[in-house]
């Protein structure tokens, strides 16, 4: 790695999303100079919460907080136009002008009404194999993308913007007609996009070219993946992923840097498991209530853990720590360390149990099979750990954690072989330990 890289770092979700990457983004952005938005779309969900109050992102990268850092979307992103105004518009009414320090990548690709009529047809057309999307248009976004047929932010500074638009939709409309969608009112949605579209013209740049900048300028960059690697397209739990890349691949591609130029390799961990939408998951617990009423495990800790989606408000899907996951997630992307969040949640657990390896047909397996109908037929080997039936909430010194939460911290160094440098302990910025490599079990 070149001497320019060292203080650059990238960002990304080990599991399938929600792991709490807008907090550990907020916080390594105070004394980033640019941070840079990878991936993904407006189905993202990242949260922050400064001095009690929450700010949740879709779009915008989630270092927008800190008035010195340059916020870039990348050309890996697909940016949908309402989203990105509506997310600004509140920043700004909040204090946070963005329109002197945002940059939008004239190579990513826009989301347009038609993307959205597509998404929901097909899902509507899948009856019970649907995916569960977020029903924001991503997946035909990236369809059009990769169909080469879509209109890119750059295409807003071209004079003929609209008429390429209607030309497009028009197109579209016979797609989602045969899916059995609800055909795009064309000249409605000209007239609600091209007002959005000229307040989105003046911020897009070739974002590449200035990240290239900032690095012979040895400018400190900070890299955000959006979901987490088990929902990347190519490694997640196909088909029930998103429709990018969501590792280090993705960052590449979707930045125009190399990999000389990212530096630290930082994973986002949740101290348990979550997962939205289908598709298999091993170590899921029962949620609902039984006869009496009581919460099941899964339900406990949704609810303690405010488990919902925060771009769809949908219940996630609550299960034990899957290692399984997280080291096959670390193997792809050469993870350096761990930043571990929502240790708090597991405060009133006499026993933690921990899945450390799968059972397939009878043999043991340490990686995630890439067949949906193997992966759905694993039984999680578990390893259980005390708990510490005392309070972390607010915690901010490794010395102040119960011991067996310090031991449940050092086992899943010991299984990844990769150390945890930030621990979580609420949801707030202060609310985090930070350890030194001594420190480290």
């Amino acid at each position: 790695m070149s001497r320019q890289g060292l203080h650059n770092k990238v960002v990304l979700g080990l599991q399938w999303g929600d792991e709490g990457k807008g907090k550990v983004i907020d916080q390594l952005a105070e004394t980033t100079d640019v941070v840079v938005r990878c991936q993904g779309g407006a189905n993202a969900g990242h949260t922050v919460v400064v001095g009690g109050h929450k700010t949740v992102l879709h779009l915008l990268p989630s270092g927008v907080l800190h008035p010195r850092a340059t916020c870039i979307i990348g050309n890996g992103v697909v940016v949908e136009p309402a989203a990105l105004i509506q997310e600004m518009d509140e920043l700004k009414a909040n204090g946070c002008d963005l329109s002197t320090r945002l940059k939008v990548s004239d190579r990513a690709h826009l989301v347009l009404p038609c993307h959205k009529a597509l998404d929901a047809a097909a899902e509507k057309a899948k009856g019970a194999a649907k995916v569960g999307t977020t029903l924001r248009g991503i997946g035909p976004c990236y369809m059009d993308k990769m169909a080469r047929t879509n209109l890119r932010a750059g295409d807003l500074l071209d004079p003929h913007f609209a008429e390429r638009l209607r030309a497009h939709l028009t197109q579209q409309n016979h797609l989602i007609l045969a899916l059995g969608g609800d055909a795009v009112d064309i000249e409605g949605a000209l007239a609600g996009l091209l007002p959005l579209c000229a307040r989105i013209r003046p911020l897009v740049a070739d974002t590449a070219s200035l990240l290239h900048a900032a690095a012979a300028a040895d400018k400190a960059m900070l890299f955000e993946g959006a979901q987490g690697v088990m929902l990347d397209v190519d490694y997640g739990t196909y088909p029930y992923v998103t429709s990018s890349n969501t590792g280090v691949g993705g960052v590449i591609t979707g930045s125009g840097l190399s990999h000389k130029q990212l530096g630290e390799i930082i994973g986002v961990v949740k101290a348990y498991t979550t997962r939205v939408g289908g598709g298999p998951f091993p170590v899921e617990l029962p949620d609902g209530t039984d006869a009496a009423g009581k919460l099941a495990k899964g339900e406990e800790i949704r609810q303690r853990g405010g488990e919902f989606g925060a771009t769809t408000g949908r219940p996630r899907r609550c299960g034990w720590l899957d290692l399984v996951a997280v080291k096959f997630a670390c193997r792809l992307n050469g993870v350096d360390s761990i930043a571990l969040t929502k240790l708090d949640i597991l405060d009133p657990e006499p026993e933690l149990p921990v899945c450390i390896a799968y059972e397939l047909d009878g043999v043991q397996i340490d990686t995630v099979p890439a067949r949906l109908t193997d992966l759905a037929r694993v039984k999680p080997i578990y390893e259980v750990l005390p708990g510490w039936k005392s309070s972390t909430s607010g915690v901010q010194n490794w010395s102040d954690l119960p011991l067996a939460a310090q031991a449940y911290v050092a086992f899943i160094e010991r299984t990844t072989g990769v150390p945890v440098k930030w621990i979580g302990t609420g949801p707030g910025r202060e609310a985090t330990v930070v350890r030194k490599a001594a420190a480290r079990a």
